[in-house]
């Protein structure tokens, strides 16, 4: 090459350095997404908590998607099928027990601590949204089929968390009116969390099955079908669809999918952990709003 080639070579890349440089200083930094999402996860056996699998980096994932799209929640409103109970309830406490409602485990599993606080704030918030269709009760804590999934969506334990309880009085249309007034908590900074199982049958728990059963699939498959299609009717009305007495023989798992369909009314989710285990658990999430 010349040496005048060679000139203009140079010359070439310093304008072009320079062009980037220009870009990069008037380029705005790209602006949180300020609208939280709404999870439902299958939760499984407690031991989640102490697994590495791929279900719990599923969770971690979605986690990590969230702070880095939207920031940290603010506070987490979790809707636990372990809290199931004759009317509504929302915590208020700012320091609420972890609960180990579960037996028959190992002992690492009693020591796990997953020591977050609450939000007082959050659970006022949800009784003035609510009305007379909520009130306070802090004799429950952060049971387990929370915190055996938040300590991998949010392995700092440094978000508060608020549980309100599975009414198991009202009907499916009622719950997922609760949830579509819970809505505005996601403008708010909050994210709306729901922990349960579309299949979810302990009498037909198959330790040796590393799958589901036939019946589980059928019945997980047509729910994400009629979830990712929101055909919200359908999940309204999911005891009648084929297997639902052997998916839900009873209903505290599935009803918090209700809450959240309620809270994310018209969105459509993104599938996570789309997974049976022990024949008769599904471990399918989905997570609205990402």
């Amino acid at each position: 090459m010349s040496e005048k080639s060679t000139e203009r070579a140079a010359a070439t890349e310093r304008v072009m350095t320079a062009e980037k440089s220009v870009t990069a200083s008037t380029e705005k930094p790209q602006k949180p997404r300020t609208r939280m999402p709404v999870v439902f996860a299958g939760h499984g056996s407690p031991m989640l908590a102490l697994d590495d699998t791929e279900v719990t980096r599923g969770l971690r994932a979605v986690g990590q998607r969230i702070e880095d799209e939207f920031g940290k929640p603010r506070a987490i409103l979790a809707v636990s099928a372990h809290w199931y109970t004759r009317g509504s309830f929302v915590q208020s406490t700012a320091a609420p027990e972890q609960i180990y409602d579960m037996y028959g485990f190992p002992k690492a599993l009693y020591d796990f601590e997953y020591p977050v606080a609450g939000s007082p704030e959050l659970g006022e918030r949800v009784t003035r949204l609510l009305g007379d269709r909520v009130r306070v009760n802090d004799d429950w804590g952060i049971d387990h089929g929370t915190w055996t999934v938040l300590a991998h969506v949010f392995p700092q334990a440094d978000v508060p968390v608020v549980q309100l309880s599975v009414d198991g009085t009202r009907t499916t249309r009622e719950l997922y009116e609760i949830g579509r007034a819970l809505a505005p908590l996601r403008d708010e900074g909050y994210l709306v969390f729901g922990s349960g199982n579309v299949v979810h049958n302990l009498g037909r728990v198959d330790w040796s099955n590393a799958g589901g059963s036939a019946a589980t699939n059928e019945f997980n498959a047509l729910v994400t079908e009629k979830v990712l299609a929101r055909d919200d009717a359908a999940i309204l009305d999911y005891a009648s669809l084929p297997n639902a007495a052997y998916a839900a023989p009873t209903p505290e798992h599935f009803l918090p999918l209700i809450y959240m369909l309620g809270a994310a009314d018209g969105e459509r989710p993104e599938v996570f952990n789309d997974h049976s285990e022990l024949a008769a658990i599904s471990m399918t999430g989905y997570v609205f709003g990402l």
